[in-house]
């Protein structure tokens, strides 16, 4: 049994009086791709979400029972919940660069968390942007507006600002649904290669993408954790007759 890197236990999220998520208990293993699939609607995003505590931002958001990361649980009065989204990055379904340079896209974590020596930050941005695969295409133009960058490339400088924040874990909602297959397999491969040094969770609504990609597969269905396992083991042997209906597209 690999090592959990985070844990959900008895976790259940409320938007008002509405049930999102239902008691997940879920262990995502330390070093592997974790997916998250299921409908539209079916709380995969509002899961991902309880990682970082980013439902804390939504009126009328409620969370009970607990997540852990490494054994400490995230919801509790001695979280402090910046070094907390420090330690779980996030990156979005649409790309966001803000509209600066590439160089301080990047530069901007660690400039808020108090760098400012020149050199060190030169040292970190290339570091990233080689971590993200995209120095080779950006490193003459690192003065230039991240926004006149191609759609896939916008992403990987989202992932490299992530990982200038020396992150643990990172969070992928969708990453690759407003990109092109070149610009997917390349978001992939990169996924393939941070998981050396990361833990990844990956929200998809691509059953290929998850298969292709991840290492472990959780199934939700209305907001609850209806099957969780080896991606291999899930879609060739599925134990519930409901994730064997939507991964044959019976459903869903």
């Amino acid at each position: 049994m690999l090592p959990a890197k985070m844990r959900t236990e008895n976790a259940s999220l409320y938007y008002g009086a509405n049930k999102a998520l239902k008691e997940i208990t879920l262990s995502i293993p330390e070093n592997q791709i974790t997916s998250i699939i299921g409908p539209s609607g079916c709380g995969k995003s509002s899961l991902l979400r309880l990682f970082n505590r980013m439902n804390d931002l939504i009126f009328n958001a409620r969370v009970e029972g607990q997540i852990y990361l490494d054994g400490q649980p995230l919801y509790g009065t001695r979280m402090d919940v910046v070094e907390l989204r420090r330690k779980v990055g996030m990156v979005f379904q649409k790309p966001n660069p803000f509209p600066m340079s590439v160089f301080e896209n990047v530069a901007y974590g660690p400039r808020v968390h108090g760098t400012n020596d020149r050199a060190r930050l030169e040292e970190i941005v290339e570091r990233c942007l080689r971590q993200a695969a995209l120095w080779d295409e950006v490193k003459d133009k690192l003065k230039s507006s991240a926004l006149s960058l191609s759609g896939g490339q916008q992403q990987r400088l989202c992932i490299a600002r992530v990982l200038a924040v020396e992150p643990e874990v990172i969070l992928l909602d969708e990453p690759c649904s407003a990109l092109d297959p070149l610009s997917t397999m390349r978001i992939e491969d990169l996924m393939q290669e941070l998981k050396k040094n990361y833990t990844l969770i990956i929200v998809t609504h691509n059953m290929q993408q998850a298969a292709r990609a991840s290492d472990f597969t959780a199934f939700l269905l209305m907001g609850e954790l209806i099957e969780f396992g080896p991606t291999k083991e899930f879609f060739t042997s599925p134990r519930d007759s409901r994730t064997e209906g939507y991964i044959t597209g019976r459903w869903g």
